[in-house]
């Protein structure tokens, strides 16, 4: 079955040159999503060229195998996986953290509070526990603690509260608009021009899919798996996210000497930075989802241990 919904690839050909695609190479798609990314390093590479792709959603299999090209492999599982590929296997790796507007505008998905449907927003819907099962047990302060370490959202315990009221008196939150309506009662003050509920929703999605978690995985891993000389290309959509992915460039940018030898050579950098890159004011016009967007990039520099 074919998509409905369309979905806007952001900065497809700044990241997909930052790759610097060589038509023998072999390169990692680590988030499928619907293939924008994937089909234009495939037009980059010649016959013994080589893509590997990873996705939770098996929508997104789905659209990778009725791609039919024989130099693209998939592999139905979060990026988190990346270390089980053989060390120094890859030419580059690029990581788009961004859920896909088909996932987004899926009533059905449950991730969008502008769309009544199940309060699901698992990236792999075949698996794991939903936001409206773990709604049912969490309590207060756990409830709270999400909300404000994976929103950033200042009214997270007002909100928790208002969650757990709402299951004493009229029982479990199964849809996305009634979390939208509680979120929506419980927030005293809006930012112009965003819905009450943007950070709550990104709060339980981020959590139930353990997103951050499997970042920092992922991250490390592109070490083990990316040849020298092969490019590590990030694209994040929130500051929780860049925050991690800046930190670990410049953590394995840096020279780091051992204090208790202090004659002995400084270790060698793992990476070397190659910049950040926004999407322009006309990809923003053309799709508003671009706007947070930011792209960093690396380059490995030693032989993965």
């Amino acid at each position: 079955m074919q998509d409905v919904w369309t979905h806007h690839t952001v900065l497809l050909n700044e990241a997909v040159d930052a790759l610097s695609v060589q038509p023998d190479g072999h390169y990692i798609d680590a988030t499928f999503g619907r293939g924008g990314h994937s089909r234009l390093i495939l037009s980059r590479l010649g016959p013994t060229g080589g893509l590997t792709a990873f996705d939770k959603d098996p929508q997104a299999i789905a659209s990778a195998q009725a791609l039919g090209d024989a130099r693209l492999s998939w592999r139905h599982e979060g990026f988190a996986h990346l270390a089980d590929l053989p060390p120094a296997s890859a030419d580059g790796l690029l990581m788009d953290l961004g859920v896909s507007s088909p996932q987004i505008d899926d009533p059905q998905r449950g991730f969008s509070f502008r769309h009544d449907g199940p309060l699901d927003m698992r990236m792999d819907p075949t698996r794991g526990q939903s936001v409206a099962q773990w709604l049912e047990t969490a309590d207060i302060p756990t409830l709270a603690e999400v909300i404000r370490e994976y929103g950033e959202e200042r009214f997270a315990q007002p909100i928790a509260k208002a969650i757990n009221r709402r299951r004493q008196e009229r029982g479990f939150v199964r849809t996305t608009a009634e979390l939208a309506e509680i979120v929506a009662g419980a927030v005293k003050t809006r930012e112009p021009g965003k819905d009450p509920a943007t950070r709550t929703f990104q709060a339980f999605r981020i959590f139930i899919n353990a997103e951050l978690e499997e970042l920092q995985q992922a991250l490390e891993a592109s070490l083990h798996v990316l040849r020298p000389g092969g490019r590590l290309v990030v694209i994040s959509f929130h500051s929780l996210e860049d925050r991690i992915v800046k930190q670990f460039m410049a953590q394995h940018a840096r020279e780091v000497v051992d204090r208790r030898v202090p004659f002995a050579a400084p270790a060698a950098l793992k990476l070397k930075l190659l910049g950040r890159t926004m999407p322009s004011a006309q990809e923003v016009q053309a799709n508003p989802r671009a706007r947070s967007a930011v792209m960093r990039v690396a380059q490995r520099t030693q032989v993965p241990a």
